[in-house]
């Protein structure tokens, strides 16, 4: 399974791709979704509310908070309420769902915004909703990455959710080959040093549980392993952490490094450190030294290349 052969499966709210399923006939073709992540990424197209039998153009919907719960009503008529046949759409899809590696969902919508959706009361609306499709998505598969595309202009997040994504692609390519312990102490040892920049406290409960994994009971521990790996790596990784990383990798050039090298290497980390410099400076500094003076692990750590280069999300943050 290779990046460059085979895009990866994601979910997207149909309207983003362009297709024109907004209540107004419109869409809101999102430019860098098609053409960058579009190279990588087989995007899943799907609009909950066309599923359900709203037409295009429609009337509005919206949610609205009633004494037991939100529901999900037309804006002009809360009688016709949508919220039991929008749920239900939404559990019929998980057929296709489940093999999803990242959704990409529209803010602001009461079918598909992921959070700070309007939930309308007697008196002024609250940005603090969930659509009622996005919800139940994200309860049905609380491991899938989920983003919207108003977030993805934020270099962290951005980096973060497609981040998620490769990590999630090549967790189902380890079940799809067939998982066993080996793979399993593979993969996490190839994810060691991403999961280490995003919790200190997550990298060592995965060890544990790793450590704690046998032959017989591998297949019943991997759910538990994929939940809190991408539990973990949806911390957002720090600064800090980064550069705890980046010293760790330090010290396996401590031996091959002269002094001048050596030195240029722990200022540009400095510089990093700081924010005088993006985190691609002293990635592409070590990858330049462990070409001189190779090294099995950290040539098949994910760390060093999580994802294509040319998505340069390194050069962000």
């Amino acid at each position: 399974m290779d990046a460059e052969h085979v895009k990866i499966p994601v979910g997207i709210s149909s309207c983003l791709l362009g297709e024109r399923v907004r209540y107004d006939g419109g869409h809101k073709k999102h430019s860098y979704i098609m053409h960058t992540l579009g190279a990588y990424f087989e995007f899943k197209a799907f609009c909950p509310e066309l599923s359900i039998g709203l037409g295009v153009p429609r009337k509005t919907i919206r949610l609205i908070r009633s004494e037991r719960e939100v529901r999900c009503v037309e804006s002009n008529d809360v009688s016709k309420d949508y919220t039991d046949r929008m749920k239900g759409c939404a559990d019929e899809q998980l057929p296709w769902q489940r093999r999803l590696c990242g959704y990409i969902l529209k803010k602001d919508s009461p079918s598909c915004g992921m959070e700070r959706v309007k939930i309308w009361d007697a008196k002024m609306p609250s940005r603090d909703g969930v659509g009622i499709y996005a919800a139940r998505l994200m309860e049905s598969l609380p491991f899938l990455p989920v983003e919207e595309e108003g977030r993805l202009g934020d270099p962290i997040l951005r980096e973060n959710f497609i981040q998620r994504v490769f990590v999630l692609w090549r967790w189902y390519h380890l079940i799809d080959s067939g998982l066993t312990l080996a793979g399993l102490i593979d993969f996490h040892a190839r994810h060691k040093l991403i999961i280490m920049s995003h919790d200190q406290l997550c990298y060592k409960k995965l060890g544990r549980m790793v450590a704690a994994t046998t032959k017989r009971d591998v297949r019943e521990q991997a759910p538990s392993y994929l939940s809190e790996l991408m539990r973990a790596l949806k911390i957002r990784a720090t600064r800090k952490n980064h550069v705890n990383v980046l010293q760790h990798l330090l010290g396996y050039l401590k031996t091959n490094l002269d002094k001048d090298d050596k030195q240029e290497l722990i200022r540009v980390i400095e510089d990093y450190r700081t924010g005088m410099v993006p985190l691609i400076v002293p990635i592409t500094m070590l990858n330049h030294f462990f070409r001189k003076f190779p090294d099995k692990y950290i040539e098949n750590s994910w760390y060093m290349r999580p994802y294509p280069a040319q998505l340069s999300l390194q050069n962000m943050i």
